[in-house]
């Protein structure tokens, strides 16, 4: 008797386990209509980012039935937040990040973001940033929409991308960053800043547009201690933002590699088209146009250098204090 009830208990913790195994699934679901409470599931949906998140699997992926505002999220494993053209499938905040990415548990951890509109908010909201990446391996953003965050420093971007170990990747394509910055102009469309640390960065960004910001793109490595950030930037648009269109910056001591190349890309109405900054800062240029900079076309300060790798046009841009690069002047 004490076997056969051995045999029952055993039985029913193996009933147990695929129930447990299954509380989370791999695809989940969010509708403007939906309710948390649901099980995520394209009949019963959820209705918003955080809802589902904690009933999708790790390396899952969360879809929009159709438009909404999803809410703000925290990730901390590998997703794919998602809108495959139904509506827009929007983020609108105040006062606080779009999206937030501290996968401090999970190196490997990749996250795709595809298809949002991910919003700030009206003048006065003081969002943060729009997507806050702290940890993970690789950061995905693909056809998205990214406006209107205005918050105080140290915020006030649309995707600010700091990790601090390891071996990281930021990849953003096909995607709008407009209007984001502090006030006075000091925040940006994409800031690449490790926090600390000696991690080895990569970037590749195509097919993006980033105007109206504080600055089109940053990489900044003054703050690690060891380590690289060597970034890409091709078939794009920085224009009209309020400080440099593109700018690379290493810390006075210099040491740290920080290298952009740019190919086949417009950088036209910033103030400063090209800014390299630091003697380990460099800015290889090919098969693009620089112009109607307000200030200077390039600037190159404390070691900063800039090469073209041919085929580039530059016109109407004042050559501003210190030593420039002219390519192909017209």
């Amino acid at each position: 008797m004490k076997t056969r009830g051995l045999f029952l208990v055993l039985a029913c913790a193996a009933l147990l386990v695929p129930s447990l195994a299954s509380a989370q699934a791999t695809r989940t679901w969010i509708s403007g209509v939906g309710d948390d409470v649901n099980p995520c599931s394209r009949t019963a949906p959820c209705k918003t980012f955080p809802g589902a998140i904690v009933k999708t699997a790790a390396g899952g992926e969360i879809d929009t039935l159709d438009p909404g505002g999803f809410g703000a999220v925290t990730v901390t494993k590998a997703i794919t937040l998602a809108d495959e053209g139904v509506g827009e499938g929007g983020i609108l905040v105040a006062g606080t990040n779009g999206i937030t990415i501290n996968c401090s548990t999970d190196p490997t951890c990749t996250v795709v973001v595809r298809g949002l509109q991910i919003d700030g908010g009206p003048i006065g909201s003081n969002s943060l940033s729009g997507i806050k990446f702290i940890a993970g391996k690789t950061l995905i953003v693909q056809n998205c929409v990214i406006r209107n965050f205005t918050g105080g420093s140290p915020n006030g971007y649309g995707i600010w991308f700091a990790p601090s170990s390891g071996t990281a990747q930021l990849i953003v394509d096909h995607t709008t960053l407009q209007n984001n910055t502090q006030p006075g102009g000091t925040g940006g469309g994409i800031f690449v800043q490790p926090s600390s640390g000696s991690p080895s960065v990569t970037v590749a960004i195509t097919n993006t547009v980033s105007s109206n910001n504080g600055f089109g793109f940053r990489a900044d490595s003054s703050l690690m201690s060891g380590g690289s950030i060597y970034s890409t930037i091709s078939d794009s648009t920085l224009s009209q933002n309020q400080n440099a269109g593109i700018a690379a910056v290493t810390s006075a001591s210099g040491g740290i590699t920080n290298v952009v190349a740019i190919q086949r890309t417009t950088i036209s109405h910033n103030p400063i088209g090209l800014n390299a900054n630091g003697s380990a800062a460099a800015l290889h240029i090919g098969n693009s146009i620089l112009f109607d900079s307000t200030t200077q076309g390039v600037k190159l300060v404390n070691g900063g250098t800039a090469d073209s790798t041919g085929g580039n046009t530059f016109f109407n841009n004042p050559t501003g204090p210190g030593p420039t690069l002219t390519i192909n002047s017209f």
